[in-house]
């Protein structure tokens, strides 16, 4: 029987994904959980517990988990990308038409009509909330990830031609990209020839504020960007500053905070990017099937820490070790069988950056000593037997 443990509420249909004759499901986090499905909490407080073997996030955004200490640990981590997708994508396309045809401002101002004349008040004051037609424009999207790709295929079809920006553009990825729309070999193309820009990839050290004074600069007057990735990825001041200066005809994004709302040629949407039905269902039930396929086959899919590694289940045994990439490895640990007397039967083995895993089948159920032979070599995180 397996722990877990929610740090959210999460839609029941993800939590019916774990078979009730396995897992005990709970809210109360004084329990040494196996597992941790969570959405928006923040863990970075939290004490992991060393039974702790798996985190999943309900949503693509991994900021509220410290992976590091995670990885530290050999706990891998889970993200549901593609989950919430069509979702995002409906409220990027949504924005593109505020950003573009005044609707906020009109609808406030409308709201202020009273007396018996109100439609001949429109009538007199609707041309100061004209705006522009998307057909025709350039939209530019930086990132090709799953919402990217939905974005610009969506767009096309609006009959805005698109240009795409991704250095890292998977081949998955490529082929569900529409072929008319047109890859940027650098980013400088999006921001030269966009009338409008959306931008879609994590927040790492080296996007942070990829929207500055520099790129704001080399992009046409009148531009309107959007941002529905993380905030951090554009710096307020400037864009405040852009806006203010007249390069920039609107901004819009869905993190809102004290530096952004209430500002003029702002749109500040509070964060409802994935805040569908559909989109968490979605979530919630691919977070619990990646959840129960680790905890249960040791198998990875989705995981922000660890490579994707899964492999059949054999007839006896498995061990799964999340160690260190580090050569000589694979070696240890196929000497570790050799000198205990059990064979391999099947092997796999995946990095990822400074981490990898080795999931081993043996004709053999896998003894304590093998257990402690892998254990004490150096580089290994974490080791489970599975059968």
């Amino acid at each position: 029987m397996f722990d877990i443990l929610t740090l959210n509420k999460i839609a029941a249909c993800g939590l019916e994904q774990l078979d009730a004759d396995k897992y005990n499901v709970t809210d109360d986090a004084s329990k040494n959980a196996d597992g941790i499905i969570l959405r928006s909490f923040s863990m970075h407080d939290m004490e992991l517990a060393p039974s702790l073997k798996a985190v999943a996030r309900a949503g693509a955004g991994t900021n509220n988990i410290p992976i590091d200490k995670c990885s530290e640990k050999g706990i891998v981590v889970f993200n549901t990308p593609g989950a919430n997708a069509n979702a995002v994508k409906e409220l990027v396309l949504a924005s593109l038409f505020l950003s573009s045809r005044k609707i906020n401002d009109g609808i406030a101002w409308a709201n202020t009509l009273t007396g018996d004349d109100v439609a001949k008040q429109v009538e007199k004051g609707k041309a100061n909330f004209a705006g522009q037609e998307v057909q025709g424009k350039t939209l530019g999207v930086i990132g090709l990830g799953a919402i990217g790709i939905k974005v610009a295929n969506a767009a096309q079809h609006l009959g805005m031609n698109v240009i795409g920006y991704d250095p890292y553009l998977s081949v998955d990825a490529a082929w569900r990209l529409s072929s008319h729309i047109r890859r940027a070999s650098k980013i400088e193309d999006v921001y030269q020839n966009s009338d409008y820009i959306t931008i879609h990839v994590p927040l790492t050290p080296e996007t942070k504020n990829t929207i500055n004074s520099d790129t704001l600069a080399i992009m046409k007057d009148g531009v309107r960007i959007l941002n529905f990735a993380r905030g951090e990825l554009v710096n307020n001041d400037d864009i405040k500053k852009a806006i203010s200066d007249g390069k920039v005809s609107c901004y819009v994004c869905d993190f809102p905070n004290g530096e952004v709302v209430n500002q003029p040629g702002i749109i500040a949407i509070p964060h409802l990017g994935a805040s569908t039905k559909e989109s968490e269902d979605n979530c919630a039930m691919m977070a619990a099937q990646e959840l129960a396929d680790y905890l249960e086959n040791g198998n990875i899919l989705n995981s922000v820490n660890f490579p994707n590694c899964s492999l059949p289940m054999g007839n006896v045994g498995r061990i799964t070790i999340a160690h260190k990439n580090i050569p000589n490895m694979i070696t240890q640990f196929t000497k570790a069988f050799a000198e205990t007397g059990i064979n391999i039967s099947d092997m796999i083995n995946k990095s990822k950056k400074e981490m990898a895993y080795t999931i081993i089948n043996s004709d053999d159920m896998i003894t304590n000593e093998i257990v402690d032979k892998i254990s004490a070599i150096d580089g290994v995180l974490k080791i489970r037997t599975i059968k």
